[in-house]
């Protein structure tokens, strides 16, 4: 018996051609969507052994167990095929004429000492090292029916420094040790794989205020030029500068690259929380009430100008910034608090431990 529903008609085919037209490859890709299939089953648990019971049981397949669990951990499935098909199936990806992207990290938890890329990585929620995989994401954010969605477009696993030259075999690929990586460049590959695949299109990298800095922002403007926008959090001990005034005509000397220093964004926060007006912003799913004020400043950090935006709350604030002046406090603060999208995302990547594979 095979459950077809009508998103997997829609899917699922395109996928199956992107597998090769030899005998294994037919296979692999009759495997690959039935699998698929299991994993949105309510009442199949995305764990290995559910899924093998799936396709035997429900879905009536003759399936080899050793060969399934080998087609599982497999590093031959054509996934930057796959991936580039799943891109080209989504309908109008833009966002106010703007690709939003959505990019975090994040750890997965796991027990078994040859699980690939596993190692003791900090986890800075729990204050601890435990066992687990480190995983750079990066998801299309996009509103759809009226709510905020990520969708997941490229992942790459972190592999630390000191287990790649220790030679950790769960660290290799293919019998190789692969060159290390710091979670920003894995992050701008990946964006430059994006760019090259959503051609002409302007993208507005949404994160946390780890990845909004000028490893992030230096080379992603450098291959996109004004195209590229970033939008993160601010932290508290930034300097904040004024905008250079222009020169008079006449005068000798070069231009000011900044103007008159204003202090650090605490400090700019706690002046201008008099001008603060109260908003409507939707924000996790609702329209609510935000009260927040806007400058215009330059960051030395990123050698531009950005806005910045202080939201305050009872007793504490929160700084945004983007380099996309043309973006309302409404929209920023909206855009950020969609990047949460991303979070749920991971919650249910864990939750379902055969969806890293993936």
């Amino acid at each position: 018996m095979t459950v077809l529903t009508m998103g997997s008609t829609i899917v699922l085919p395109p996928l199956q051609k992107e597998f090769a037209g030899t005998a294994l490859g037919r296979l692999r890709s009759l495997w690959f969507v039935h699998v698929i299939l299991a994993c949105t089953i309510p009442f199949t648990g995305s764990i290995s052994p559910n899924l093998l019971r799936a396709l035997t049981h429900l879905f009536g397949m003759d399936v080899n167990r050793r060969r399934f669990y080998a087609f599982m951990g497999s590093g031959k499935l054509p996934w930057n095929r796959l991936w580039s098909a799943l891109c080209n199936m989504i309908p109008e990806p833009e966002t106010d004429g703007r690709l939003v992207l959505a990019l975090d990290d994040f750890i997965n938890p796991t027990v078994g000492k040859k699980v690939f890329g596993a190692s003791h990585i900090f986890d800075h929620a729990a204050t601890k090292y435990p066992w687990a995989q480190c995983v750079t994401s990066i998801g299309l954010v996009k509103r759809i029916k009226g709510r905020w969605a990520c969708i997941p477009l490229a992942h790459r696993f972190y592999l630390p420094n000191t287990e790649l030259a220790a030679q950790r075999e769960n660290m290799k690929v293919r019998g190789k040790t692969p060159d290390f990586r710091t979670k920003l460049e894995q992050s701008v590959s990946m964006i430059a794989m994006l760019t090259a695949h959503f051609s002409g299109m302007s993208i507005r990298t949404v994160c946390d205020s780890w990845f909004g800095n000028k490893g992030l922002f230096a080379p992603d403007r450098k291959l996109m030029g004004e195209h590229f926008h970033l939008l993160s959090r601010l932290r508290a001990n930034i300097v904040l500068y004024a905008m250079p005034q222009q020169r008079e005509a006449g005068l000798l000397g070069r231009n000011q690259k900044y103007g008159e220093r204003l202090g650090s964004a605490a400090e700019v926060a706690a002046m201008r929380k008099g001008e603060a007006a109260s908003l409507y912003v939707f924000l996790y799913g609702k329209q609510r009430e935000v009260v927040a004020s806007s400058i215009v400043v330059m960051l030395t950090t990123l050698r531009c100008p950005v806005r910045v935006v202080f939201v305050y709350r009872r007793s504490q604030w929160v700084a945004l910034f983007t380099t996309d002046l043309s973006l309302s406090i409404e929209q920023m603060i909206e855009c950020y608090g969609a990047r949460w999208k991303i979070e749920s995302g991971f919650k249910k990547i864990k939750q379902d431990p055969v969806t890293h594979i993936f």
